[in-house]
């Protein structure tokens, strides 16, 4: 039958037409999901895998490790520390549904949502796990709110979290196996960026973090075995080329979001469900003819790859931000509320604020048209307001208040190459003269947030009530967040769903 002639159905009351073809492939991902086909079953994990092809140490070393995190008991600390990085992207993808990037990432989820398998956050909707799993990373990375990786710039949270809560719900894991495939894909994601980034031939890696991070935690959801681990890592590999920084160029943070995050969630679930339903590929992408290293980094050593694994747990070197805006700001505002604590200064009395950041981030942040990455405007929100909330960091009417102007009047940007030379620590000096002469200085080496000056479990759950109570409610972002920090308690992760959907 030509395909301008399909067969449509009616299904129910519904008024969705499905072709019998669509119905065929809906039909065979939902056995796929359901059963491990034949082939996965039996595939062999021995040290030359599948059809002799042969397999390096590190691909043996790394797969068996993906392979086992399910079961692999973690410290305690380890725990605690993954908590704060689940609530924190929770959080931020409960806020984001308010923003633009967000309402798109909704619209279209609810446009192309596919099977009732799993949530969007702040949504009435249920889709597919690969539209929910973009939709979900679009909402976590709509502005400057969740984690990120000091040392490639990457924003880890917003792919893996999103990624693992899709599968987790159409697999039903449990809160423990939740938290330790988050974590698997922490420790893959950034190990893999951070090691393709010496030498790289390509002209971004955010795409890099968000594909392998949430393959490896998806390949711990679907409880993938060895053999079928190197198929993922293969599969992720393909769909990692990163692209370029164009992102930057978007005023509106929607294609940001989706190189930061959409991108990946999305690659990741993809390899995960085909390994799972039966795909096979390369043994070991890591080595051989035309691999992933040799393609991206040729100078990099693989041995980073394992380097501490299971010693060395890479959330340990992941900051939160406890300033829903743009990272170079973060130091900033930290100095100027030191200053006003101790200072309690009416904005009038100010003369002249003068901050010095590192180059680069000056560069980022110096009078931009977003409210959320513009340093002088933030500034100007500070001194009026004693504190900078999230609403307050995305009202960009309010950078027409001619009350705000008059304060970002003062507000002098200077760019610090010594600053620079400390990347990736933010330093920042905040210099503030006073109207009668009185010169005031606050230096920041350790943002708030940061692995050197971390937040505490209560800081991270007020930061998240802030973000969560304007979109969910405040009972109902009070029980999330007690199921969160509580997560090793839940049986089923879809547990969660009630309390992170919306009726609208």
């Amino acid at each position: 039958m030509g395909r301008d002639r399909e067969t449509h159905i009616l299904v129910g009351n519904s008024r969705d037409l499905l072709t019998r073809r669509s119905m065929l492939q809906r039909a065979g991902w939902m056995i796929a999901a359901a059963v491990p086909s034949r082939m996965a079953i039996a595939a062999q994990d021995s040290p030359k895998g599948s059809a002799g092809q042969s397999v390096s140490p590190v691909m043996g070393k790394l797969s068996t490790y993906m392979s086992e995190a399910r079961d692999r008991k973690l410290p305690d600390e380890v725990v605690e520390k993954a908590k704060h990085h689940i609530v924190d992207t929770l959080a931020a993808m409960v806020s984001g549904s308010e923003l633009p990037p967000g309402r798109e990432a909704i619209r279209f989820a609810r446009a192309y949502g596919g099977e009732k398998i799993a949530t969007v956050v702040a949504s009435n909707i249920l889709c597919g796990p690969i539209e929910a799993a973009i939709a979900n990373a679009e909402l976590a990375h709509s502005d400057e709110t969740d984690d990120y990786d000091p040392r490639s710039g990457g924003h880890p949270g917003c792919s893996i979290v999103p990624a693992t809560l899709a599968l987790g719900e159409q697999f039903g894991i449990t809160g423990t196996h939740f938290l330790r495939a988050v974590m698997l894909g922490y420790d893959v994601g950034l190990r893999a960026v951070n090691t393709v980034g010496i030498g790289v031939s390509v002209k971004d890696t955010h795409n890099t973090l968000g594909t392998f991070g949430a393959a490896a935690a998806g390949g711990c959801v679907a409880s993938l075995n060895p053999q079928q681990m190197r198929w993922l890592l293969d599969y992720a590999a393909q769909q990692s080329a990163s692209g370029i920084a164009a992102w930057k160029r978007d005023t509106e943070h929607i294609e940001k979001g989706f190189v930061f995050a959409g991108a990946g969630a999305r690659n990741g679930v993809t390899a995960a469900l085909l390994v799972h339903s039966g795909w096979t590929g390369v043994n070991d992408i890591l080595s051989g003819p035309d691999n992933f290293l040799e393609s991206y980094a040729p100078q990099t050593d693989p041995t980073m790859l394992i380097d501490k694994l299971g010693e060395h747990y890479e959330v340990a070197s992941v900051n939160i931000k406890k300033w829903s805006v743009g990272g170079p700001i973060q130091p900033t505002l930290d100095a100027l509320e030191n200053l006003l604590k101790r200072y309690p200064l009416d904005p009038d009395q100010v003369r002249q604020v003068i901050v010095r950041v590192a180059t680069n981030g000056a560069a980022i942040v110096n009078n931009r048209e977003m409210p959320d990455i513009c340093l002088q405007h933030l500034v100007a929100v500070m001194l009026i307001d004693k504190i900078v909330s999230f609403r307050a960091a995305h009202d960009k009417a309010r950078m027409q208040d001619p009350a705000i102007l008059r304060q970002r009047a003062k507000v002098q940007l200077v760019p610090n190459e010594e600053f620079e030379r400390l990347n990736p620590r933010r330093v920042a000096v905040v210099e503030v003269t006073v109207n009668d002469g009185t010169h005031l200085s606050e230096r920041v080496e350790a943002v708030r947030g940061t692995v050197e000056n971390p937040m505490t479990r209560d800081e991270v759950v007020a930061k998240a009530r802030d973000l969560m109570a304007p979109a969910l409610g405040a009972e109902a972002s009070a029980n999330l967040l007690k199921k969160l920090v509580g997560i090793e308690n839940v049986k089923d992760i879809r547990e969660l769903r009630p309390l992170l959907a919306t009726s609208g």
